[in-house]
Parts: C-alpha cells; structure tokens; sequence
C-alpha cells in the first residue's frame, strides 16, 4: 500500500476561509505528479458550529456537540485521521478525541517538532491568537518555550479586532486594515525580544504574511499539513 491511501478527515468551518486555505496547503504539501498521487481528502465545513472563543469565555453556547458531531461525520465517511483548522477549538478536542476512534492530529505536537529541528533557535515565541485561546493558555501548556503575548489592551484593540471586528477577517476582509492592526501587534512582539511569531488563529494567516513581518512568521496550520502529508502512512 503506498502512503497516500491514507485518508485525511477535516473538521472544518471555523471559519471557512481558514479551512479553505487548510485544504489547499494539505495538497500544496503532498508530492504529486498527477491526481492520483494525492490524499482523498474528506471536508466537512460545518459554518454552524458555534463560535470557540465566545463559549470559552462564557458568552456563548459550547461547540463541543456540533465538534463531535462533525468528527463522528468524517470518521464515517473513512477518515483514519482527523485534522481540525481551529487552534482555539483545541480547548476541546481532548473531549471530541473520546467520542471517535480516529486519532485526532495535534497541532501542538507538529509545531514543536517543527520549532525544534528545522534550524530555530528558538527561546521566545510571540503568539498572534484568539483571547479565548489566550487565556486558556494553550499555548504555554503544551510548547515548551517562553510564550509572550501582545499587551492586554493590544490583544482586544489589534488582534480581536483584526479578527472579528467590523473590517475583521471573519467579516470576510484579509485586505490592509486587519493587515495593519496585526502588524502592530507583531510589533510589540518584536519589541519584546521574541524569536518567532506564530499565527495562533486560523485567520490570521489570511491577513498577515511572512513579508509583513521582519523575523519567522509560522503558520502551525501549515506546520499540520507538511505532517500529515509527509508522513509515510
């Protein structure tokens, strides 16, 4: 059996556009010379699972029964792993990964490895996320650097509102305006002596790219799909 029979499940929708762009990183990482060579690859883009950071924050009702659903769903259709292009849904998955069989890839895992082979030397990471991914310090529990944050008032003011705000990327804008206010924020991060900066939200790297920023800009969606695409299984 050659390793691209291996089916990749996505659990997607959070927000579509990142899972778009998951999608075609998973083909863009897979060596191919013709359709064949590539992954099946099964998507489920369910837009309606509700928002991650509001139910952490306790403002919202729990994703957790749309997640389990919506994994159950790939698993049926055949996938033997399960990728999730949400780094805050990741709050979560621990209890999705026991209502399915199939593994459930971690983010975390593929970005430390990554972080620790590929010629970094990295001790401070700046972390770009959601305030609900923030504050439940996914983060700091599962990389083993020293995590640095922009301050509070630029969390809300920057990124939160280069996200969800009313020019933000949810709305459907990647263009100058949630470009700039990510920049300032990578700003403050450089200021505070950081090595790397990671796109800790799916939607940031729609918006803010590697030429915006003067140090590595790492994209732990991308760091997913080069793992799941190359390895031999």
């Amino acid at each position: 059996m050659n390793h691209h029979q291996k089916v990749i499940g996505v659990v997607g929708g959070m927000g579509p556009e990142a899972t778009a762009s998951f999608f075609y990183k998973l083909i863009r990482s897979t060596e191919a010379k013709k359709d064949q060579d590539h992954y099946r690859i099964v998507i489920d883009n369910n837009p309606k699972i509700p928002d991650r950071t509001k139910a952490i924050l306790g403002q919202g009702e729990s994703p957790l029964p749309a997640l389990i659903e919506t994994a159950k769903n790939v698993e049926r259709a055949g996938a033997d792993v399960i990728a999730v292009p949400c780094i805050t849904s990741n709050y979560f998955l621990a209890e999705v990964q026991k209502e399915v069989k199939t593994p459930i890839a971690n983010v975390f895992e593929a970005l430390e490895q990554y972080l620790k082979t590929d010629g970094f030397n990295v001790r401070k990471v700046g972390i770009l996320c959601t305030t609900g991914t923030r504050k439940m310090g996914l983060f700091q529990k599962n990389l083993p650097f020293d995590i640095c944050y922009p301050s509070e008032q630029s969390q809300e003011s920057k990124v939160m509102e280069a996200i969800y705000g009313a020019e933000g990327i949810k709305q459907g804008n990647t263009g100058i305006v949630p470009k700039c206010l990510l920049q300032e924020a990578a700003l403050e991060l450089i200021d505070a002596g950081v090595d790397v900066i990671i796109s800790g939200c799916t939607e940031i790297e729609l918006a803010l790219k590697q030429e915006d920023v003067e140090i590595p800009l790492i994209d732990p969606m991308q760091v997913l799909a080069q793992s799941l695409t190359n390895s031999k299984n």
